[in-house]
């Protein structure tokens, strides 16, 4: 995956890079999610010479894949908002994105659906979605109107003024807080929500997205309500081929402007001296020096073990695992025999609980009887996702991170891997377990040991406000002044908008540090 570079002389005498004014300095980036992707792209394109190192097999962080007797599973995420914010990336050197990812939009955004047989088709459709909203309570349509309003406002202020903002100073936050404070940012998404509805699904229907980037709704800053007027404007897609299309269509545009990949051969040191980061070590042995080093790695793991060499790393990495982190996530994905037109391409299954099932996954770390799904049906938009006549799909259940959890995986995978296959087919697909040809499961073991993610947490640092702007990792750190970090451990968080939204917070600090 090495880049072919030229590097013509300009009229002026410069050197050029695919086109790409040369700045003569270079980069690292440690990891290649999207966060590190976005980033790197970003540098490449303001001349930065930039090699990104992945130390696993494929590229894509969290949205790695699978193929499976003929059947293509994405690890996730598979919800893409906003996705100017990924044409912006393309857009720098003059290019666009559809050369190399086609994205689809998707309707419904979700279906939810509760025990009682209960379904609601959310999307950004006017008409159908307040006749689904008057179906479960009629007087709440005027109540969500209301807060459709305060979700633009607090998109407003938390998304397009502060998302791609870094808060590397406590005077910075300061400033943002009167605003904030406006916006009753201290409550959270559920209270705010349940201000402006009655009905007790509809409140749960507009809290979730939460969970989807690891936040309770019961405790994330209703700040977070921002993502409906995201999805309202921007609608909700997915990368045909998967959401791995996406990264390999990152990679083919990272490599076009003369960028490098590296990948299969983690890293396993970032060297310092003094407040410098110096070099990049992978386990092959393979060494070189940068002149800025950006870590898209867990942020435990970045200072814990890529900075263990230094003192910054070390002190850090004891304040950071201090913090609460998300929960993880078990994941069934199963390829059946059938095809399934009626299941949309994402379902929230709801169980029984709400509250108490976030209380026993967030503050008592038990794993419950009950759970929520969300259900990932990719094939029905895509039929090449699965072979002819078939279906891909993946079942998703927040679960505990193992520093709350401890449970054996290896025992408790296939009963719980069953149990939640036995939930689908009471609510959606009769005989299930005879239909399926191939499944396998993904349990929190698996986030710490492949993805190196601290206590197996999905999502990093939780999303709560007294972790988020200056209170999550800076995009710079505060001591080795050219290592910086993108991702979901620093500001704004996670989901494909918040790690690309850090890679543009990221990206401006490096650039200025290195050429202007």
């Amino acid at each position: 995956m090495n880049a072919e570079t030229n590097t013509p002389p300009t009229a002026t005498g410069e050197t050029t890079v695919a086109g790409v004014p040369a700045t003569g300095k270079t980069a690292c980036v440690v990891g290649s999610g999207f966060g590190g992707l976005a980033l790197a792209i970003r540098l490449q394109s303001a001349g930065i010479q930039t090699t990104v190192i992945e130390g696993r097999d494929k590229p894509g962080g969290r949205a790695y894949y699978w193929e499976k007797e003929g059947f293509t599973f994405d690890a996730g995420p598979t919800v893409i908002t906003d996705p100017d914010c990924l044409r912006e990336l393309w857009a720098l050197t003059g290019h666009d994105m559809v050369q190399d990812v086609e994205i689809m939009p998707v309707m419904p955004f979700y279906r939810l659906n509760w025990p009682d047989g209960t379904n609601f088709d959310y999307s950004n459709d006017e008409e159908q979605l307040f006749a689904e909203i008057a179906q479960l309570n009629p007087s709440d349509v005027a109540g969500y109107q209301r807060f459709l309003d305060y979700s633009e406002a607090v998109y407003q202020e938390g998304y397009v003024k502060l998302g791609h903002k870094p808060f590397l100073d406590f005077k910075s936050m300061l400033k943002a807080a009167p605003a904030l404070a406006k916006q009753q940012a201290w409550r959270s998404v559920y209270s705010m929500v349940s201000s402006y509805v009655e009905n007790e699904k509809l409140r749960e229907a507009l809290s979730f997205h939460t969970l989807l980037v690891g936040g309770n709704p019961m405790k994330t800053s209703s700040i977070y309500a921002l993502i409906h007027k995201l999805e309202k404007d921007g609608g909700v897609w997915w990368a045909k081929g998967g959401t791995n299309r996406l990264v390999a269509g990152m990679i083919r545009h990272f490599e076009r402007i003369g960028g490098t990949m590296r990948v299969g051969d983690p890293v396993v040191q970032v060297h310092t001296l003094g407040t410098k980061a110096t070099e990049v070590e992978t386990a092959s042995g393979w060494r070189e020096r940068f002149d800025a080093v950006a870590s898209n790695a867990d942020i435990v793991h970045s200072y814990r073990n890529l900075l263990s060499d230094s003192k910054r790393g070390k002190s850090y990495a004891g304040k950071l695992a201090r913090k609460k982190f998300s929960p993880s996530l078990f994941v069934v994905h199963f390829g059946i025999e059938g095809t399934w037109p009626g299941i949309p391409h994402h379902m929230i299954l709801f169980g029984p609980r709400y509250k108490g099932l976030l209380e026993d996954i967030y503050d008592h770390g038990v794993l419950p009887e009950d759970f929520s799904i969300y259900l990932h049906h990719p094939s029905v938009s895509d039929p090449s996702m699965a072979p002819e006549g078939m279906s891909t799909f993946y079942a998703l259940v927040p679960v505990a991170h193992m520093g709350k959890l401890a449970v054996d995986w290896d025992e408790m995978g296939p009963i719980l891997e069953k149990r939640i296959l036995d939930e689908i087919e009471r609510r959606l697909i009769p005989d299930i377990h005879s239909r399926i040809k191939t499944k396998f499961h993904y349990a929190p073991k698996d986030f710490a040991s492949d993805l190196n993610a601290h206590m197996g947490s999905a999502f990093s640092l939780e999303p709560v406000l007294t972790q988020s702007a200056f209170f999550r990792g800076h995009n710079r750190d505060d001591v080795i002044d050219n290592f910086y970090l993108v991702g979901a451990g620093t500001h704004p968080g996670a989901g494909i908008p918040g790690v690309v939204g850090s890679a543009k917070a990221t990206a401006g600090l490096m650039v200025e540090d290195l050429v202007e």
